[in-house]
């Protein structure tokens, strides 16, 4: 798929998210545009702000009075409507009706329901670290990480496992094809719809146990939830519940293929690994959000006018000096963490139980079966574009 915009000339007057050099070097970068200009700006995708200091960032995921969450993925095409819903509720819904479709699922997500997938997740990352073999050299992305958060939200939403590599390009359409012709984008959201109105009259025919019938079924003020609202969520979980985990698992473990100390010393001290989870969230976090702005209004001593984008880079904020000692260090000891890697305000992560289970368990399985590995070349790296950063293809060599 062909940009409809060109390489990027200067990251602070015309910066570029999707542009492949932006996840690459993004902490190159937000440093660069902390000492520069607080507030990036770019005429493209309609014009879009991009704050990177943790204040600034905090200031605004607070304020629901001059930003909207109805669309939380910067593209050139604005949204039509301005429901309350938005297209992916509840985390493109605002207030007031935002707090009732996110209490309809937080029983879901609560510690109680995800604690017993414990066990199938550690099954999975099992077999996958086995279907590895003896290879000398293996993609901690491609052949493990990518795989693990694709097979749990499946399994909670009652999809076909065969059906995978249909998730990760669904993943690849929403998220990293965003700056694409219309055409195109109309085509690839269409491929999705067309699944998801598979699945629900699949769910329809025969309901089960799982959170695609609960959606079916749930209801908001006594009246059942509308097709657009069970179909954004089913969008957001999805779409959102895998690439997010996916980045995290694989930032992960590209941190310990680079730092030997640190993998040495969750081997010596497994009871770290906890801690040493919150530490690479801050580090590595992978998501930045996107809100749109409701009414004029100044930040940053910026005039953000109605409609346009800003951009809310939680990884440059968990990396702002100003904010955390040491910021630009990995400490996998550090004890006050207050990171933003689920983001910050009404929409943070309520997923956020899943996916540290999911990271915690991807960790310590890869440890466990292979305790000595390192980058095999770290110029083979390559990182996903958009606003979730990761790795997507991450060889490591096994050092047996």
């Amino acid at each position: 798929m062909t940009s409809i915009y060109g390489p990027v000339t200067d990251w602070a007057t015309d910066f570029d998210h999707a542009d492949p050099e932006y996840n690459a070097n993004a902490p190159e970068i937000w440093a660069q545009l902390r000492e520069q200009c607080p507030v990036a700006h770019t005429d493209r995708y309609n014009g879009t702000w991009l704050p990177v200091t943790h204040e600034l960032v905090t200031q605004i995921a607070y304020d629901t009075e001059h930003f909207t969450s109805r669309s939380v993925v910067v593209s050139p095409f604005l949204p039509i409507a301005q429901s309350p819903i938005g297209n992916a509720p509840p985390i493109s819904s605002d207030p007031p009706f935002h707090h009732e479709a996110r209490r309809l699922l937080l029983p879901a997500f609560s510690p109680k329901v995800i604690e017993p997938l414990e066990k199938d997740i550690r099954e999975l990352c099992r077999r996958l670290l086995a279907d590895m073999g003896d290879a000398d050299v293996v993609d901690a992305a491609v052949q493990y990480a990518q795989h693990i958060p694709v097979n749990v939200i499946a399994l909670m939403l009652g999809f076909p496992l065969e059906d995978a590599h249909l998730f990760r390009g669904f993943v690849h359409d929403v998220l990293e094809g965003v700056n694409i012709d219309m055409e195109q984008r109309i085509l690839a959201f269409g491929r999705l719809a067309a699944y998801l109105d598979e699945q629900i009259a699949s769910h329809v025919a025969n309901p089960r146990d799982d959170l695609t019938s609960f959606l079916l079924n749930a209801e908001i003020g006594g009246e059942p939830l509308s097709e657009g609202h069970v179909r954004g969520t089913m969008v957001l979980l999805l779409v959102a519940g895998i690439d997010t985990t996916w980045s995290a698992i694989g930032s992960s473990l590209m941190h310990l293929a680079a730092t030997p100390a640190d993998r040495e010393r969750l081997l010596a001290e497994p009871e770290l690994i906890p801690t040493a989870i919150e530490e690479l969230l801050r580090a590595y976090a992978p998501v930045t959000m996107a809100r749109m702005v409701k009414e004029d209004v100044e930040i940053g001593g910026c005039p953000m006018k109605v409609d346009e984008w800003v951009l809310l880079p939680f990884p440059a904020a968990n990396v702002d000096p100003l904010a955390f000692d040491r910021a630009d260090e990995v400490l996998i000891d550090r004890e006050e963490n207050r990171h933003a890697a689920f983001g910050l305000g009404i929409h943070r992560c309520l997923g956020s139980n899943l996916a540290r289970l999911e990271l915690r368990v991807a960790v310590e399985e890869f440890l466990a079966h292979f305790p000595n590995f390192e980058l095999a070349d770290a110029d083979a790296i390559t990182w996903s574009v958009g606003q979730v950063r990761g790795p997507r293809q991450l060889p490591v060599r096994i050092n047996r």
